[in-house]
Order: C-alpha cells, then sequence, then structure tokens
C-alpha cells in the first residue's frame, strides 16, 4: 500500500469516526471508545503533515 492510500484510507476513517461519535451520547462508553480511536487517528493525520482544520469537526 501506498503512502497515498494510506492516508485516504486514513481521511475516510477519520471521517467515519466523527459521524458515529456525533450519533452517540457523549458519556457512553461506546463514544468513549469512538474517541481513543479518533484521537489515535488524528495524531497520525497531524504527523502525516495533514491540516485538520476543516475536516475534525468534533475538535475533542
Amino acid at each position: 500500500m501506498t503512502e497515498g492510500e494510506m492516508l485516504k484510507l486514513t481521511v475516510e476513517e477519520f471521517s467515519r469516526i466523527q459521524r458515529y461519535m456525533m450519533l452517540a451520547e457523549k458519556d457512553s462508553e461506546v463514544y468513549l471508545a469512538m474517541k481513543e480511536r479518533y484521537i489515535d487517528l488524528k495524531v497520525i493525520l497531524s504527523s502525516s503533515g495533514v491540516n485538520l482544520t476543516e475536516l475534525d469537526r468534533i475538535k475533542a
């Protein structure tokens, strides 16, 4: 898998997890589990040089 393909998949997963988080109750175990993955993805994207200003709808 190329770096571009990996970046595309990560952006797609980041977007997907945010949609799910917006549907979940913020104090639920499901939300907290998703938030862990959200933070992981945010770190990966940031370290890859992706500007998250437009992509980050949660901002947590």
